[in-house]
């Protein structure tokens, strides 16, 4: 209840409110419209009062999915994803999601409830029940925390983390419920809490550039490199300018999927994800600048998908340029503001000196059909994945958000398009599964105009299957597409290849369309494509959820499980 309205001597008008409240106001006078959660009983309060003031409480199953809906939040719209949950046992089990999170570069913070601060009296009512050191297990998971231990401290905490937030940060805020209700002077005339300012396009040192410029300079058959970074800064059409002008082909990182989508210079993915005619032409190589690409194992397909040629990398953090593969020369800055100083700098070529753009290259890549790189391998109750996706990809609309959990049916990434990189989402950043189904729905209400598509293995959706409640519940607009090869596919093909037992990776084949059209969903289950075929009326023009359980063949492995293998292999 708040305290009666006073007035100071210097006519201010002011009034004791929770603390709770007072937070929930500085959040929405940042413009915040939504925040995910799971409500405890140490953060019921809040997260009610962020309901009641207008700021839509959307709120998920576990707190995985709670905070993985933040950051797909949050990576989809480019605003502050903010979620809230307990204390404890809420705090440890959202830690797998809260690391994974951390490895992103979206700007999310998480709000935990915590003990009292006056707890712990040595003669106390007792146990603690949810004891749990927050602060050491965060500070191990190398997450910045702020614990506040009063009233104006918690909101002089909510700005300090916020600002971390902004900068592409996790930021973990640890409210005591002892703070949260303890009341606090707001006065009339306050000024709201501002969003801080997003920071301009930093600059490339001139030294660099001109370095770059002269390893250009004797290149013929020059290969851009696109990743996240590059999306971020927006470079796409600066990247694209700036091979027309080098004679230079554009490939992008499987994050920066889709960037070049149209163009006729496009080799699609780079590494691990790479189709048979993009490989060909990034072996003629004879120099590559990447743009905002961490040039991690899957992009390097483990050290084998560049030639040995001179590497320009540029990035805005310096410690990421050769970190993963060593650069020849290392530019800092934004990859849009630095793409623009080489393009302002390099010189015109003829037509002769841009052997990559010659009439039968630029035929090569718009001929090319990437089904011509398998034969399609059904069963009499399974289908290929790839020839699977390559429909999938016809028949869901085009103006949609493609968001994929992890396993070895990742292996359908190149056969699925989405209308650029900020439509495309992987979860793997923690080499986990689990993470898809909440970073979807996260997705589904940044951008809710498009089909949200998530792609979820068997294994990563029965962990998860209870956000099917949380689809309907907030009536969130997606299709779930299940790869159903009954196994943990990874570790199947992993055992196989080492020719160990496979009994323990694979699972019932159960039909979970029944599951999920419990909870209000259109399904169907695909075992033939002619199956499929009978389903695309739900995928043309989904009106509400869809879930196809899709049976597909476990004995197609992803591209990289050989190449993991063979990486394994290399000392012995």
């Amino acid at each position: 209840m708040n305290t009666p309205t006073r007035n100071n001597d210097g006519g201010r008008t002011g009034r004791f409110i929770p603390t709770y409240e007072a937070l929930a106001h500085d959040i929405k006078g940042l413009g915040v419209d939504a925040v995910f959660g799971l409500m405890s009983d140490d953060t019921a309060m809040f997260a009610v009062e962020i309901d009641t003031i207008g700021i839509q409480f959307l709120g998920a199953r576990h707190e995985n999915s709670a905070i993985a809906m933040a950051e797909g939040y949050a990576a989809t719209s480019g605003r502050l994803g903010i979620a809230i949950i307990g204390r404890g046992p809420a705090a440890a089990n959202g830690l797998h999601a809260a690391v994974s999170a951390s490895r992103t570069g979206a700007k999310v913070l998480i709000v935990y409830g915590e003990a009292p601060v006056g707890g712990g009296e040595p003669n106390g009512i007792g146990p603690d029940y949810k004891a749990f050191d927050a602060r050491g297990v965060m500070a191990a998971a190398g997450l910045q925390s702020f614990f506040p231990t009063s009233p104006q401290a918690a909101r002089t905490a909510l700005a300090d983390a916020i600002a971390v937030a902004m900068r592409g940060n996790v930021v973990t805020l640890h409210l005591p419920t002892d703070v949260q209700l303890a009341e606090i002077e707001v006065w009339a005339d306050d000024q709201p809490m501002a969003m801080p300012a997003s920071r301009p396009g930093a600059a490339a040192r001139s030294q660099g550039i001109d370095t770059a410029i002269r390893v250009l300079a004797t290149s013929q058959r020059p290969l851009i490199i696109a990743g996240m970074g590059a999306h971020r800064a927006d470079a796409g059409p600066t990247l694209e300018a700036l091979a027309e002008r080098l004679g230079a082909l554009l490939i992008t990182t499987a994050r920066g999927k889709d960037m070049f989508r149209g163009n006729p210079n496009n080799l699609d993915i780079i590494g691990s994800f790479s189709h048979s005619m993009a490989r060909r032409h990034v072996a003629q190589a004879d120099c590559v600048v990447a743009f905002g690409a961490a040039l991690n194992f899957l992009t390097m397909s483990f050290g084998h998908s560049l030639p040995p040629v001179p590497l320009i990398q540029v990035d805005l953090v310096r410690n990421n340029i050769g970190r993963y593969c060593d650069a020849d020369v290392g530019l800092v800055g934004d990859a849009k503001t630095v793409a623009e100083q080489l393009l302002a700098a390099l010189p015109a070529r003829t037509d002769a000196e841009k052997p990559f753009h010659a009439p039968e290259v630029r035929r090569a890549i718009a001929e090319f059909d990437i089904s011509s790189d398998f034969q399609s391998a059904h069963t009499a109750r399974t289908v290929d994945p790839r020839s699977l996706a390559m429909e999938l990809n016809k028949l869901l609309p085009a103006d949609r958000n493609l968001v994929y959990d992890a396993g070895n049916f990742l292996g359908v990434v190149p056969y699925f398009s989405a209308p650029g990189p900020g439509h495309f989402k992987m979860t793997n950043e923690f080499a986990s599964i689990g993470l898809g189904f909440g970073t979807a729905l996260g997705v589904a209400k940044a951008r809710p105009g498009a089909t949200t598509v998530l792609v979820i293995g068997d294994g990563g959706f029965v962990m998860t299957m209870s956000e099917l409640d949380t689809v309907a519940r907030e009536d969130l607009p997606m299709v779930v597409i299940l790869m159903n090869d009954c196994a943990y596919g990874a570790e199947l093909h992993l055992l196989r290849m080492h020719q160990r037992p496979v009994a323990k990776s694979l699972f019932p084949d159960v039909d979970f369309a029944p599951i999920a059209q419990a909870f209000g969903f259109e399904v169907a289950t695909i075992r033939t494509m002619d199956d499929l075929a009978a389903a695309a009326p739900l995928l043309k023009d989904p009106q509400g959820p869809v879930f196809l359980d899709c049976k597909i063949n476990a004995d197609i492995a992803a591209p990289f499980m050989s190449e993991f293998a063979a990486f394994e292999q290399r000392d012995r």
